[in-house]
């Protein structure tokens, strides 16, 4: 099998910065394959990803023989008693990653094991200052624990059509423009009341509309030009975008960083009124836009609040408000304000990475044996 690296996240969301982790060590030479444990995470860049064993010895002592890694990565801080007890008494060197607060299951005496829990880390790489003093609490080293804030996530730069853009573009001109990003039905008298609202001061705005699925794209261009008397216009259809349409749908498979592209800001389709986003946000970020969303932030809160704490998005409370976050991002110096902080955070995190794999590099010189 050659050599292994193992990397543990205790849930799908804390398993994201894993994948860039995984490619470099594989590019490095580091390792032959990368084994990612996590529960109920689909996949990983760079990694193969199986169920966790269960926290009970024979079941840990399966997992180990059977993948004989060589270092072990945990990311966050959730911990396993038995699993990081058995690696340790077979000399597994190991490294804690994007660590927030260390955690154990359950409480109790399980609370007592957490000073011995932290001790087979040779480095404890944080997030932020409020992290360092939760695991230096937990009894990591001080010498152990470094602040180096959230680790890489994988790249959200979606390729664009150039050609298709151009001409987009100059058929659009100088028109003030929004997106809205993967669309459910229960928001879309939301997105048309908010357009009509931002028409009021804006009479050539144009909404690129995405709707969570294409099926529904004829009914809603009826809808929106029968019900709210909206211009519409249908990509499928290869009408363009002039100047009658108040509204493009974009209801076509495989243009979504085309629309990302052309609209300097983007709203977060799902998270006004659930279940949470059908697209990351860092996409939008990748792709030069600002983004709007709202509280319903479903699997990618983190990811979400990152920006929020950045000052990097704008936040919508209720279904009435969206009008006035869409007027408040046409005064171009406050889009490009966000959606630079926006790009800034989606592409954080390269140094953690970096530093994370240097320190692999040193603790895996010696060859397997």
């Amino acid at each position: 099998m050659g050599r292994v690296a193992w990397l543990h996240a205790p849930a799908p969301p804390a398993a994201r910065g894993l994948g860039p982790l995984a490619q470099g060590l594989i590019e490095r030479g580091l390792v032959d394959a990368a084994v990612v444990t996590c529960a109920e995470l689909g996949e990983c860049p760079g990694g193969t990803v199986v169920p966790p064993p269960s926290d009970r010895p024979k079941d840990v002592a399966a997992f180990l023989d059977h993948w004989r890694p060589d270092i072990g990565i945990w990311a966050d801080g959730g911990l396993r008693p038995v699993l990081l007890h058995t690696a340790a008494a077979r000399g597994l060197p190991m490294i804690l990653v994007d660590g927030r607060a260390p955690d154990l299951p359950g409480a109790g005496w399980w609370l007592r094991l957490m000073p011995g829990l932290m001790a087979p880390f040779r480095h404890v790489l944080v997030q932020d200052d409020t992290a360092r003093r939760l695991f230096l609490r937990a009894g990591a080293s001080a010498d152990a624990v470094q602040v180096t804030g959230p680790l890489e996530v994988p790249s959200r730069f979606l390729s664009v059509n150039e050609a298709e853009r151009a001409a987009l573009a100059r058929t659009i001109g100088t028109r003030p423009v929004w997106l809205a990003m993967g669309v459910p039905e229960g928001e879309e008298d939301a997105i048309a009341a908010a357009h009509l609202s931002a028409l009021r001061s804006a009479h050539r705005l144009l909404l690129i509309l995405v709707p969570d699925s294409l099926d529904r794209a004829a009914a809603l261009s009826s809808r929106f030009s029968g019900q709210f008397g909206l211009e519409t216009a249908r990509r499928s259809c290869e009408d363009e975008p002039n100047e009658d349409a108040q509204v493009y749908l974009a209801d076509t498979d495989g243009e979504l960083g085309l629309w990302y592209r052309l609209a300097p800001m983007t709203w977060c389709g799902g998270t006004l009124t659930g279940p949470g986003p059908l697209r990351h946000p860092f996409e939008a970020a990748a792709m030069g836009s600002a983004i709007i969303h709202g509280l319903e932030t479903g699997p990618e809160t983190e990811s979400f609040e990152r920006l929020r704490r950045a000052g990097a998005s704008r936040v919508v409370r209720a279904p009435a408000d969206l009008g006035d976050a869409v007027g408040e991002l046409l005064s171009t110096d406050r889009c490009a304000r966000l959606a630079q902080a926006a790009w800034t955070v989606s592409s954080a995190g390269a140094e953690a990475t970096q530093l994370a794999l240097d320190m692999a590099t040193q603790m895996m010189k010696r060859p397997k044996g």
